[in-house]
């Protein structure tokens, strides 16, 4: 099986962290922990602080507190593990700090947070939370917050953009060196992001709508402007993202929507955002030490070493080169 290197834009294996009471993610027994990481031949992960939703409250119960409280408890759990297995893997905050842990052996640990919910319209809270580490935010998940409005199944919602705060911040994030995640997005915040970003901005966890119609999902026309930016969409394994009511994320999905991502946006656009840790079904990659799987599909498929090698680490590179700071 191939052991091409890789670098996935997403995971959610910080929160399971939170639900599972660990205090360091070296070994889970979830989908992704850094064992399998190294297993899989990683070169770096992006790891998400995903928030909790309000609206699941009374279903979280006990596991529901407040975002200051929850989002430092997973930042320890993120240094913790990094300075207890500092052997094996190291904090990245741009693209020197990668090559520099590449270099040592290491496997890079990006920060990111998934829901700008807790930045609370404050641009202050963007400077704190870089200051903490954080270098990509996916400006909304399902729900609207202070930076705008999510993905829907409701057109009126749907055709709605950025707050005049998220406006504001984009440009901040642009400055400050953070990436503009826009999965979970909807379509007016894209095309808001897309107007106003003066640096490569991200879906880092989304796939083609035209083969899977699912509003998470981009249209052509904006893989082509994600294209155009210089940015990079990330493969999503959720099987609901990739075939229409499947439950499993077949192998030859994932390679139709990457070799659309790459015909409609250019070879540069395609590259991998796993979500694991967040998805559920039948899974034909279980983790990061499944990756060599895709690998070999994709040259079954007839992309050769170089492209393939471009779609699980270089695209990303050159983004995290192009903005972070």
């Amino acid at each position: 099986m191939n052991t091409t290197p890789f670098v996935d834009m997403h995971c959610d294996t910080l929160m399971q962290s939170w639900f599972r009471n660990k205090k360091d993610i070296y070994k889970t027994s979830s989908m992704l922990d850094v064992k399998r990481l190294r297993q899989g031949g990683a070169k770096a992960q992006f790891f998400a602080i995903f928030m909790q939703s309000m609206r699941a409250k009374h279903l979280l119960g006990p596991f529901m507190i407040r975002d200051e409280r929850y989002i430092n408890k997973l930042i320890r759990a993120f240094y913790n593990t990094l300075q207890k297995h500092s052997d094996v893997i190291a904090f990245a905050g741009n693209y020197e700090d990668m090559e520099n842990n590449w270099q040592q052996g290491k496997i890079s640990a990006f920060l990111t947070m998934e829901d700008g919910r807790a930045v609370g319209g404050r641009m202050e809270k963007l400077e704190e939370y870089y200051d903490k580490g954080v270098r990509l935010i996916g400006l909304t998940w399902n729900y609207p917050n202070c930076f705008g409005y999510p993905n829907s199944a409701d057109v009126t919602v749907m055709k709605r953009g950025l707050s005049d705060f998220g406006r504001e911040a984009v440009e901040e994030m642009n400055r400050l060196g953070m990436l503009v995640d826009v999965s979970h997005l909807s379509d007016g915040g894209f095309w808001d992001v897309a107007r106003i970003s003066k640096k490569p901005f991200v879906a880092s966890h989304s796939n083609a709508r035209a083969l899977c119609g699912h509003p998470r999902n981009l249209t052509d026309e904006m893989i082509r402007a994600v294209g155009e930016a210089g940015g990079v969409i990330g493969l999503n394994q959720c099987p609901e993202f990739l075939y229409p009511y499947s439950g499993e994320n077949r192998l030859e999905d994932m390679v139709k929507h990457l070799l659309h991502i790459r015909k409609v946006g250019g070879r540069e656009v395609a590259a991998l955002g796993s979500d694991f840790d967040g998805i559920t079904g039948t899974l034909a990659i279980k983790g990061p030490q499944d990756y060599g799987k895709l690998a070999d599909a994709l040259a079954k498929a007839g992309l050769s070493g170089e492209e393939i090698d471009e779609i699980f680490f270089k695209n990303v590179e050159r983004v995290i080169r192009d903005v972070m700071r």
